[in-house]
């Protein structure tokens, strides 16, 4: 039986789990910024996962010349109401101009098909390779075993967990701050460079440090705008989920108990539903 919620986040190692996690996931920013930028926003981690799970399915199904076809694309991304058609478009379009997706060779140019680059392919399997080390570590499991010496795992397991990461609730409409910093730029690898400089605290402290010091700094290396960076911050603060020791920006900032606690709930969901597409598939 795959693991819950309420089991993840029972697990007393879970938030070591996840700062390790988060290590991995900011190494491949540093190596591939402009890879990792695909899934920098929520909006964007949707599309970029429904177009690889679409690939992947007719991968699956053997489809010697597999492709993404926009129309169908567009019509999924319109159902599952992720973005407006012409957001999706553009995305599309700027992976094409970036590399991370490529026109197909095949003759059908009237559907508009393309395909992932083989380095998006390669990241794919890195992300969930990740994720699954995060959980073996969990429970002690093996998944990482069997996904290494079957290759043709990933085309069913990817496909699993998308469909239930784009009808997840919790996922879908997260907490409050969570939100704020998933509509940024980059907003989701700033949490993550967030909550590895948190170290482990008791349940009493409502105020959690965190190995920010200077706002320009943070901006500076995850390339984002000051001014919008310290809008959203701002509007953190407002909410009292996070704060500064000293003055605003130049000293060290905490974060409260309740984003930290969103953000561990919203990492064990992710968790929960990719061991939920590992048991479908007997990746266990």
């Amino acid at each position: 039986m795959s693991l819950s919620v309420e089991q993840l986040l029972a697990n007393s190692d879970l938030h070591e789990t996840v700062r390790e996690q988060s290590r991995a996931l900011l190494r491949v920013n540093d190596e591939s910024p402009k890879l990792a930028a695909v899934f920098g926003t929520q909006q964007r981690w949707l599309l970029g996962h429904l177009a690889m799970s679409q690939y992947f399915q007719e991968v699956a199904r053997g489809n010697p010349d597999p492709v993404i076809l926009m129309a169908r694309y567009l019509e999924q991304v319109k159902t599952l109401d992720i973005s407006s058609v012409n957001t999706a478009d553009a995305f599309i379009k700027e992976m094409l101009v970036y590399g991370i997706a490529q026109q197909s060779q095949t003759a059908d140019r009237r559907n508009r098909p393309f395909v992932p680059a083989p380095i998006t392919v390669a990241a794919t399997r890195h992300w969930a390779f990740i994720h699954l080390t995060s959980l073996d570590r969990l429970d002690g499991g093996h998944r990482i075993d069997a996904f290494e010496t079957d290759e043709t795992i990933l085309a069913r397991l990817h496909p699993e967990i998308a469909k239930r990461a784009l009808v997840s609730p919790e996922f879908r409409t997260p907490p409050q701050t969570w939100s704020l910093f998933t509509w940024l730029n980059n907003g989701g690898i700033v949490m993550d460079w967030l909550m590895v400089g948190v170290e482990p605290v008791g349940p009493s402290v409502e105020r959690v440090p965190t190995q920010v010091r200077s706002v320009p700094e943070l901006a500076e290396n995850f390339r984002l705008s000051r001014t919008h960076l310290t809008r959203k911050l701002r509007e953190a603060e407002a909410l009292g989920s996070i704060g500064w020791e000293g003055s605003r920006g130049r000293s060290t900032m905490w974060i409260s108990r309740e984003f930290f606690s969103e953000y561990m709930a919203t990492q064990a969901v992710k968790l929960a539903f990719i061991d939920a597409a590992c048991e479908t598939v007997g990746l266990r």
